[in-house]
């Protein structure tokens, strides 16, 4: 508890008499849902541009992974999970690779989701989240109103942002791999940036790492990708246009965010 606010209650704000109107609740926090992935190479110098000086460049320093997922999540109470507005939510993620004293690493460099609570759920965890509109191709096991996951299914995948498109995705499925995406497969690093309030240096920079826990990986179908990035004034995903793909996959995933760790933390 905050002995500075021992009358508000709540893991973030609003801190409230009862702690009920706070935004997110405490971690855990559990995670099942459906990824689209696709794995491709941009131009090596955009990508290193967007490191940190804490990270050096991966061994492939262009690759790219770009994933929609259709998340279901809930807190240790569970709660969530009979009031769906606030368990169900969208987000598109752009990881690339890194380093990290020597070491493989991978980094979530822009990221869209479209509701509020998991925007700062992921600012909390360092992932430089902002709001969008996602949508996804939902698999299905009857009726002609969708696709299956099988051979020459579709999934596709849009995102928008301040009334501006801003990705189209697509991916044909071709055949179960035993293999899946690599570039998010190392430890993720991100960073926690928090402005003070009188606009000069950082009130917080950390560089942190976490994993998550009790994870598990259905199925992967392996296909064929087509990706375009548009341009906006707000945002600079044009520098990150593919030059070759690498590979494309969809399946289920899901794991338990339970904290993570300060690797580096700047005083200013």
């Amino acid at each position: 508890m905050n002995k500075l606010m021992a009358n508000l209650k709540g893991f973030s704000l609003p801190l409230s008499p009862e702690g009920k109107a706070n935004l997110l609740p405490p971690p855990p926090w559990h995670y099942s849902g459906d990824f689209m992935t696709i794995e491709y190479r941009a131009d090596p110098d955009a990508v290193i541009a967007l490191l940190p000086d804490e990270l050096e460049p991966a061994d492939d320093p262009g690759a790219v992974n770009l994933i929609f997922a259709d998340w279901q999540s809930c807190s240790e109470s569970g709660r969530e999970i009979t009031e769906p507005y606030y368990s169900q939510y969208k987000e598109v993620m752009f990881y690339v690779g890194a380093k990290y004293k020597g070491k493989p690493v991978c980094r979530c460099v822009y990221i869209w989701v479209d509701k509020d609570y998991a925007m700062l759920r992921g600012l909390v965890q360092g992932f430089p989240k902002k709001l969008g509109e996602v949508w996804m191709t939902r698999p299905t096991t009857v009726g002609k109103a969708g696709m299956r996951l099988e051979p020459g299914g579709i999934f596709a995948g849009t995102l928008s942002a301040g009334g501006r498109r801003l990705v189209d995705a697509k991916v044909t499925l071709k055949e179960i791999t035993q293999n899946g995406p690599t570039v998010s497969d190392p430890p993720l690093h991100n960073s926690r940036h928090l402005p003070s309030i009188d606009g000069t240096e950082p009130a917080i920079y950390e560089l942190v790492t976490f994993s998550g826990t009790d994870k598990e990986v259905g199925p992967i179908w392996y296909g064929d990708a087509e990706i375009t990035l548009f341009d906006s004034p707000f945002d600079e995903l044009k520098a990150l246009e593919p030059k070759e793909m690498l590979g494309s996959y969809y399946h289920s995933f899901g794991y338990t965010f339970a904290g993570g760790k300060v690797l580096e933390q700047h005083k200013f």
